[in-house]
C-alpha cells in the first residue's frame, strides 16, 4: 500500500504546448500526482528544477537551448534530490546509455500507452529503472543489450588488472552485489571493496555503472569469463 501523504511533485519539460497539455491532464487524473510547473526549453527546465524542487522531472530529449542530455549533465552538477525520466519520440541506443549514465531513471517513448507512462513513473519512484515498455530490475543486463559489441583486438590493453580483479569485474557485470560477490569468491566484503577501489583507480571510473560500461566497451568481461 502506498503510504505517501503528499502528492508526487512533477515538473514537465517539453517545448510542444499540445503535448504538455495532454501530459498534464493525464498526470493530474492521478490523485497522487501533482504538476508543479512546465518548462518550455532546457534552460528553463534547469531553472525550474532548482526553484521548484520537484521529486520527478519528465524531460523531453529534444528541446531548444539545451537538449535533454545537456540538461541531465547540468542537473548532475546540482545534485538535486530529484529523479528524471526522459520522454522522447525516438532514441538511439547510444543515447539510452548516455541518459542512464547521466542519471536518468527512465526512458519512455511518447507514443507509449497512457497506462505505461503512469506505471513507469510509479516504478521509477519505487527505485526501479524503466527502459522502453518495461521496468528493469537489473540495469546491468539491460545495458548489455544496448551496448554495441566489438571484437577484442589481439594485444589489447589489459590495464594492469590482476586475474582476481578481472573476476570481480565479470561478477559486477553479471549483477552481483558486494555481499554476493564476497560469497562467490570466498572473500570478505571489505576485500571486495578494496578490489573495487583498485579497479576504479586503474580504469579511471568512479562507480559500478561506469565500470560496467567500460568493461563492456573494452571487452574486459571476455577476459574475465
Amino acid at each position: 500500500m502506498d503510504e505517501r501523504r503528499e502528492p508526487l511533485r512533477i515538473l514537465i519539460a517539453d517545448d510542444h504546448p499540445i503535448f504538455r497539455m495532454g501530459l498534464r491532464k493525464l498526470l493530474e487524473s492521478q490523485e497522487d500526482f501533482q504538476v508543479v510547473g512546465e518548462a518550455l526549453d532546457g534552460v528553463e527546465a534547469i531553472k525550474l528544477a532548482r526553484h521548484l524542487r520537484p521529486e520527478l522531472l519528465l524531460l523531453d530529449l529534444s528541446m531548444p537551448k539545451l537538449s535533454g542530455l545537456e540538461v541531465l549533465r547540468e542537473l548532475n552538477k546540482l545534485a538535486l534530490r530529484m529523479r528524471t525520466m526522459v520522454l522522447t519520440v525516438a532514441i538511439e541506443k547510444a543515447q539510452v546509455i548516455e541518459a542512464l549514465q547521466l542519471g536518468a531513471f527512465g526512458i519512455v517513448l511518447k507514443h507509449s500507452p497512457q497506462d505505461v507512462l503512469v506505471k513507469s513513473i510509479r516504478a521509477v519512484m519505487a527505485g526501479q529503472y524503466w527502459v522502453g515498455h518495461e521496468s528493469v530490475s537489473d540495469l546491468v543486463h539491460a545495458l548489455l543489450e544496448f551496448m554495441p559489441r566489438k571484437e577484442k583486438a589481439p594485444g589489447e590493453q589489459d590495464f594492469g588488472l590482476t586475474q582476481r580483479e578481472r573476476q570481480v569485474i565479470a561478477l559486477v557485470v553479471s549483477g552481483y552485489t558486494n555481499k554476493d560477490l564476497a560469497q562467490k569468491c570466498g572473500i570478505s566484503e571489505q576485500t571486495v571493496k578494496h578490489h573495487l577501489t583498485n579497479i576504479f583507480d586503474k580504469l579511471g571510473v568512479s562507480n559500478r555503472l561506469e565500470l560496467v560500461l567500460f568493461a563492456i566497451d573494452h571487452r574486459l568481461i571476455d577476459a574475465a569469463s
